[in-house]
């Protein structure tokens, strides 16, 4: 007799697993803890097989029944409908792999082991937030360059026009990847570097070298204006023209005051490699100067919300700004924390050090493929100690105190 909702719930689990029929093949496996599941005796090529239908009561009897039939139908078409089960279980499951996001931090995982942790958290949060809304549960085999031109306009609109361009990068990286995993026969966003509107280039802004000396002098003032932490990260940039990031994850620990040297790891620097810093002495004194206020933490430069994080890279631009270097004030110039950078670098070489010297200071990597292979982190080191040293001396014979 044909099962019915009211026979089914009354079905009491037994000590053991127990089938009751319905009728066309279809069965109903009652197991000892009282689940359910439908399940279809059918006969293909010859041999007794059995297909799941889901279970009871998420599946009622009446789709159980509509399965049933569509089952009976595959079978008289040929087809073995347990085996197209397990080939559409298969294609959701290609096709769920192959969602961009997927692929996107397929991609991610394969490369961020050569960047730095925050390169790498950059990364994948601009890409996630600006495109997985639109393309993320998309199959990237699905994705056309009009896809990728609306994305990435979207984000033009609000007038990030460098997050605009290097999302687009982005985006053109993984499916390059797809491309080579072949995921995809071709890459949608290759051929679209001109869809976004151009930003004129502005260079970080740098102080001309005969600004130099009243910058100096100005900074000197600085704790009657601001907070003294704050001047000496400054000075110390000025002193040792490394990245601002660089200086604000600078560690006590990575400073050895027996060799006067600042070796930065590289998994805190741009390109990978360990990098040298040569003290001089007047870099050693704002540090002796920095040892009262924050030796106790493991950041020289520590954030005032959270001693475990470093400085803001906004505190240093203020400061400079609040010290007139903002581009609005007659007679000085607009100066950046990133721009001391050119401004040692134009110095250094008027003065005839060895541009190599510079270069390596600088932690600019060999363009060269053969030579950077052989690039080490204390190449020129002698060079470059003696570099620093006029460097430093440079800056203080420019001002009008002795001290800063």
């Amino acid at each position: 007799m044909p099962l019915t909702d009211r026979a089914i719930k009354a079905i009491k689990p037994a000590d053991k697993d127990q089938w009751v029929s319905d009728k066309d093949g279809l069965r109903l496996l009652v197991k000892s803890n009282g689940n359910k599941f439908w399940r279809l005796k059918y006969r293909f090529a010859g041999k007794q097989k059995t297909l799941a239908l889901g279970s009871y009561p998420e599946t009622p009897l009446s789709k159980a029944r509509e399965l049933t039939m569509q089952a009976r139908l595959t079978v008289k078409s040929g087809v073995d409908p347990a085996a197209e089960k397990r080939e559409k279980v298969r294609e959701e499951q290609r096709l769920n792999e192959d969602l961009f996001m997927n692929i996107a931090r397929e991609w991610w995982e394969q490369q961020s082991g050569g960047w730095t942790e925050n390169h790498a958290r950059r990364v994948w949060l601009r890409l996630k937030d600006n495109s997985f809304a639109s393309l993320g549960k998309r199959p990237i085999s699905t994705i056309r360059p009009r896809d990728v031109i609306e994305t990435v306009r979207e984000i033009e609109k609000r007038g990030a026009l460098d997050v605009a361009q290097r999302v687009l990068q982005d985006i053109g990286r993984v499916c390059r990847y797809a491309v080579q995993t072949e995921r995809i026969n071709f890459n949608p966003a290759s051929e679209l570097s001109d869809v976004l509107k151009s930003r004129k280039v502005e260079h970080r802004a740098s102080l001309p070298r005969e600004q130099l000396p009243a910058f100096v002098r100005a900074l000197s003032t600085y704790e009657e204006k601001g907070r003294l932490l704050t001047k000496y990260a400054i000075q110390l940039l000025v002193l040792t023209f490394v990245r601002p990031g660089e200086l604000r994850g600078a560690r006590w620990e990575e400073f050895n005051f027996e060799e006067n040297i600042w070796r930065i790891p590289a998994e805190r620097m741009k390109m990978r490699s360990e990098h040298i810093v040569p003290l001089s002495k007047q870099a050693l004194q704002i540090i002796e100067l920095i040892k009262p206020i924050t030796q106790q933490y493991q950041l020289l430069f520590p954030s005032e919300r959270d001693r475990n994080d470093p400085m803001s890279d906004n505190t240093m631009r203020r400061a400079i700004f609040k010290l007139g270097y903002d581009g609005t004030k007659l007679g000085k110039a607009k100066a950046n924390p990133h721009g001391f950078r050119a401004t040692a670098s134009s110095i250094l070489n008027e003065q005839g050090f060895n541009p190599d010297a510079i270069e390596r200071q600088l932690s600019h990597m060999e363009r060269n493929g053969v030579r950077a292979a052989y690039t080490h982190h204390a190449r020129y080191l002698d060079e470059r100690k003696e570099m620093m040293q006029w460097w430093a001396d440079y800056i203080y014979n420019r001002k009008s105190s002795s001290k800063w």
